[in-house]
C-alpha cells in the first residue's frame, strides 16, 4: 500500500513509518522543514514538502496514496495556548484529505484524544470506544472522520491518551510535568491524586495505526489505550523519585498556577477502556506500562534533582 503520512517525523510518526516500511507498505511523509524531509529520507521514506495550511496539497496527497494516516497537529499553536486554532485548523486539513480519498474506499487513520471523554463528563466508569460525543473540542474533528466512512472511505478515528510514552518522547506531557516539577520544586498531584490517566507505549500505539489502516471497519472509533487507568499521584510519586523531590496534593483551586497549561489537565478521571478495539483489531499491547517505562529513568537522563 503507497501510504501518505502526516507528522510523518513527529513523536508516533517517527515509529509508524519504519514499521510500515516493514510490513511491505511505502511510504510517503509530509515534511515542513529540511530536518523532518531528512529524517524521513533516512527512515527509506519519500518526501512531500509542505504543511498543514497546504490545503490542496494535502487534496492531492490523499489522492495519489492508497491510504492516509493523519498525525499532524499545530502543538506549537497548543503551547501557546492557541488551542482553539489548532482545532480548526485540524479540522481543515482533515477535510482535505477526505476529499482526496472521498469515493475511493481507500482508508483514512486520524487522531484525536481520550480526555475528551472526560471533558465530556463520561466520569464514573471506563470510557468506551461506544461514547459518541456531539460537542466539544477536536469532536467535530472526530465526527468529520466518522461520517466520510457515509462518502465511500474507510475511515478511522484513533484516541490517544494523555500520555504516550516511550525514549522517543521528546516533548509530551511526561516531559512537561517532569518540568513542572523541576520549576516548582515539588512533585504534586490534584487533590487526593486518585484520578486517573490512560497511557501507551509509542511502539505499541504505532501498531494500532498499522492496524487500523490495513483493516478497520469504515466509521470506527478506536481507543489506543494500554494502561486504562493510572492514578495521577502514582505518576508524581514516581516523577518526584527520580528527581529528589517531594510529593504533595495541590488544591484544585491552585491547579492552574501550579501546572499552567495543564492546570484543567491534571485533576480530571480519565479511564478509558480499550476493549473493544482489542477485540475489533486483535491488536495487543507488549511494551512497558508508564509506571514500569518511568522507573527506566529515560525520561530524567541528564536532568538534575
Amino acid at each position: 500500500m503507497r501510504v501518505f503520512v502526516t507528522g510523518a517525523s513527529g513523536h508516533i510518526g517517527s515509529a509508524l513509518v519504519p514499521e510500515l516500511l516493514a510490513n511491505g507498505h511505502q511510504v510517503t511523509g509530509l515534511a515542513r522543514s529540511d530536518r523532518s524531509a531528512a529524517a524521513l529520507e533516512a527512515a527509506g521514506a519519500g518526501v512531500r514538502r509542505g504543511d498543514l495550511d497546504d490545503l490542496d496539497g494535502l487534496r492531492e496527497a490523499a489522492a495519489a496514496a492508497d491510504g492516509v494516516v493523519h498525525l499532524a497537529f499545530k502543538h506549537e499553536a497548543m503551547m501557546a495556548g492557541d488551542y482553539l486554532t489548532a482545532v480548526t485548523d485540524d479540522v481543515k486539513a482533515l477535510t482535505a484529505l477526505g476529499a482526496g480519498l472521498e469515493g475511493s474506499g481507500k482508508p483514512l487513520v486520524a487522531t484525536g484524544g481520550t480526555l475528551m471523554l472526560a471533558f465530556a463528563g463520561i466520569t464514573g466508569r471506563d470510557g468506551t470506544e461506544q461514547d459518541v460525543l456531539t460537542s466539544g473540542l477536536r469532536v467535530e474533528a472526530e465526527n468529520l472522520v466518522i461520517g466520510l466512512a457515509e462518502r465511500g472511505v474507510r475511515s478511522s478515528y484513533v484516541r490517544l491518551p494523555p500520555i504516550v510514552h516511550s525514549p522517543l518522547d521528546h516533548a509530551g506531557f511526561t516531559h512537561i510535568l517532569i518540568a513542572i516539577a523541576r520549576t516548582a520544586g515539588v512533585a504534586a498531584y490534584v487533590g487526593d491524586g486518585a484520578n486517573r490517566w490512560p497511557a501507551v507505549h509509542t511502539l505499541d500505539a504505532a501498531r494500532l495505526y498499522q492496524l487500523a489502516l490495513e483493516s478497520a471497519p469504515a466509521g470506527s472509533r478506536l481507543h489506543g489505550v494500554a494502561d486504562e487507568g493510572v492514578p495521577f499521584r502514582e505518576i508524581a510519586e514516581v516523577i518526584g523519585r527520580h528527581l529528589n523531590l517531594p510529593v504533595k496534593s495541590v488544591d484544585p483551586a491552585d491547579a492552574g498556577e501550579h501546572f499552567g497549561m495543564l492546570g484543567g489537565f491534571a485533576g480530571l478521571d480519565n479511564p478509558t477502556s480499550s476493549a473493544l478495539t482489542r477485540q475489533l483489531l486483535g491488536w495487543q499491547p507488549t511494551q512497558d506500562g508508564l509506571l514500569d517505562d518511568l522507573e527506566r529513568g529515560h525520561y530524567f537522563d541528564g536532568v538534575p534533582g
